[in-house]
């Protein structure tokens, strides 16, 4: 659990937006479970289907940086078309790779306290 990296991520979705969001989920979601260091990447969204939470955790800070990068690369475009993050928060042990590239998002950061993980 030392080395993990999470983060929740939360927004509302673009009015006229749901359904591109929609897909761009499915396809993120099919994407991202062919990542061997994801441990965690589970989609939320409220009943009138405007607002959404993500919860990601990844094994360590290379895991971490590959969906990261990936991301950046394939879908932080229409991520960004359809949605306005409301909330980022970093959870872990996110080295400064990790760091200098979520950054520009504007996250919180939250060391491990306690607690365990099965």
């Amino acid at each position: 659990m030392a080395d993990t990296v999470g983060w929740l991520v939360e927004g509302n979705i673009k009015p006229g937006q749901f359904e591109a969001f929609d897909e761009l989920m499915q396809e993120m979601v099919e994407g991202t479970s062919q990542e061997p260091g994801t441990l965690n990447y589970e989609w939320y969204v409220s009943d009138d289907k405007s607002a959404f939470t993500i919860w990601e955790k990844y094994a360590d800070n290379d895991a971490t940086l590959t969906h990261v990068n990936g991301f950046i690369e394939k879908w932080s475009a229409r991520f960004m078309e359809c949605c306005d993050m409301t909330r980022f928060v970093v959870y872990g042990s996110p080295d400064e790779r990790v760091r200098d590239t979520v950054g520009g998002w504007g996250p919180t950061y939250q060391g491990h306290w306690g607690g365990f993980a099965r």
